[in-house]
């Protein structure tokens, strides 16, 4: 038997946009669908609010200098700020993660690295922030 469609947004399955290997973008990105990074970014990388369905990949020679708010992350470079996902997060094992991740869903592969703290958010649509006192 064929597998059916489910009613829950999984991760896209095609690339829509690709910054590529020697390229070096500065700026906050915000996307729908999906986004393949091998070159770099300097600046925040976000899905569209309620696109569930976004993917970002983050190819080994990937880097990203900035904060990722995206629904679906599969990582196998670098990224230098915090990371939050509704959905699942994949660190392939050259995965380099220097920040905080929030993650629904989290799969590690030996030799990925987290330098920050793992926060399992349990299937939370909004990360609540701290109110400074």
């Amino acid at each position: 038997m064929g597998k059916k469609g489910s009613a829950d947004l999984g991760p896209v399955d095609t690339i829509d946009t690709l910054i590529g290997n020697k390229a070096e973008f500065t700026g906050d990105i915000s996307f729908s669908g999906g986004l393949r990074v091998d070159g770099k970014i300097i600046g925040n990388v976000s899905s569209k609010s309620g696109d569930g369905a976004s993917s970002l990949v983050l190819s080994e020679s990937g880097e990203i200098d900035g904060n990722v708010d995206v629904a679906h992350i599969l990582v196998n470079g670098t990224i230098n700020g915090n990371v939050r996902s509704a959905g699942k997060v994949e660190l392939q094992p050259k995965a380099k993660v220097n920040g905080d991740l929030h993650y629904k869903i989290i799969e590690m592969q030996l030799g990925s690295v987290v330098n920050g703290g793992l926060f399992s958010d349990g299937g939370k649509d909004e990360i609540s922030t701290l109110k400074s006192v």
